[in-house]
């Protein structure tokens, strides 16, 4: 498909610059044939209007090589111009004056001889002036081979380009369709082995042989796995509506400090349990407009993963400050195995984790996703740094 997509494009491409190069060489050519065209008949009407006696002195009047053919009174030619007569005989006179008379129109070509003429009288008798178009004729030949030329060179560019244009216009629907392929399949390992665990249980429960204890632990792994279940499904719709552009709610001005301290008061016991020390540094008063909601949602993941995560009997520490030109920076810092910069990059793909065997923690690789996505909607940015044996997420909204 990708494939295809890039062939389209280039063809698109290709199209309208053979269009746009056809239709721009057109024009060259046809103005400069018109501009050609209407020089010859200038140069046809002043050497007709110029009085025969005078032709030989005004050489340098008319701009192109001409010559005028008189017939008098007797049948006599007589020939004058600004060229070298003497190159042309009488047979030559005689064959140029009859091809001239033998069309009806006043103005004609004699294509043999690369010369264009004007029938005109004179007060000495009927005149034709000839103009040699050899020059035009070879202008227009030589302005052709180099339309050609330019427009071959242009068109490899353009090709060339268009490859290039092509490759970088597709990629953002190439990492899409590579997304997209890769959270069908981490989405079906997430839910293969819970599906796995429930209908094992369940077939157990068919089983005669075993008695109520038994059966009790096995409706309460398919309770746990369903519950887990759920939560995945929560978040792949969360997910699923933030892309859709469905998951927008009404903001409201609201206490950002207030919801963060908060949003802490739960994970102090938690923190407790795991003996690790949650330390909080909340600047009072800043404020924003947002989801409440959704804010908190922030917060709770930020702190869920520092729980998960952090080194045994590590500090955990989360900071509010407000930032010049109305920010304010919320960062949560837990001590851990110190993450690249690649994986700082990696860790808010979905499904992504840096520790897989910490897969069955109840942890998706959805939730940093998640709270990319929030961030996102409220204007802000979100991202990771790893350093000296800690790692921290920062958050910058913009206040009011």
């Amino acid at each position: 498909m990708i494939r295809k997509l890039r062939v389209k494009f280039i063809c698109i491409i290709m199209t309208v610059v053979t269009v746009m190069l056809g239709v721009i060489f057109g024009l060259v050519l046809h103005i400069t044939s018109q501009n050609l065209q209407r020089e010859c008949l200038q140069a046809l009407q002043q050497a007709a209007d110029s009085p025969g006696f005078l032709l030989d002195r005004r050489e340098n009047a008319i701009g192109l090589p001409y010559f005028v053919i008189t017939q008098d009174l007797w049948g006599n030619l007589r020939i004058s111009g600004n060229v070298n007569l003497e190159i042309y005989g009488e047979e030559e006179l005689q064959s140029f004056w009859q091809a001239a008379q033998q069309g009806t129109e006043q103005i004609g070509e004699i294509e043999d001889y690369d010369l264009r003429f004007m029938r005109s009288n004179s007060p000495s008798g009927l005149e034709y002036v000839f103009v040699d178009v050899t020059s035009q004729k070879n202008t227009m030949s030589n302005l052709r081979k180099s339309c050609l030329g330019i427009g071959t060179v242009c068109f490899a560019a353009f090709w060339g380009i268009s490859i290039l244009l092509a490759r970088w216009a597709v990629r953002p629907v190439e990492n899409a369709w590579d997304q997209q392929r890769q959270f069908v399949a981490d989405a079906s390992h997430e839910l293969k082995t819970p599906l796995t665990v429930i209908l094992t249980n369940a077939e157990l429960l068919q089983e005669p042989e075993y008695g109520e204890g038994e059966r009790g632990q096995f409706a309460g792994s398919i309770q746990a796995m369903a519950c887990q279940m759920r939560g995945l499904v929560e978040s792949l719709l969360q997910l699923a509506r933030a892309d859709s552009g469905q998951s927008k709610q009404e903001v409201a001005p609201l206490d950002y400090s207030k919801l963060v301290a908060d949003a802490l008061l739960p994970f102090e016991p938690l923190y407790f349990e795991q003996g690790l020390l949650l330390e909080s540094d909340v600047e009072p008063g800043l404020r924003l407009t947002g989801t409440a909601r959704s804010l908190s949602q922030v917060v709770d993941i930020l702190l869920d993963n520092g729980l998960k995560y952090a080194a045994p009997g590590g500090t955990v520490r989360l900071t509010l400050r407000s930032q010049g030109r109305g920010q304010c920076v919320l960062s949560v810092s837990s001590p851990g195995q110190t993450l690249t910069p690649q994986q700082c990059r990696d860790i808010f793909r979905r499904f992504y984790r840096v520790d897989q065997a910490r897969s069955m923690n109840h942890s998706y690789g959805l939730g940093l996703a998640i709270a990319q996505r929030i961030v996102a909607d409220h204007r802000g940015r979100i991202w990771a740094e790893g350093r000296d044996g800690v790692n921290t997420f920062y958050v910058i909204l913009p206040m009011i």
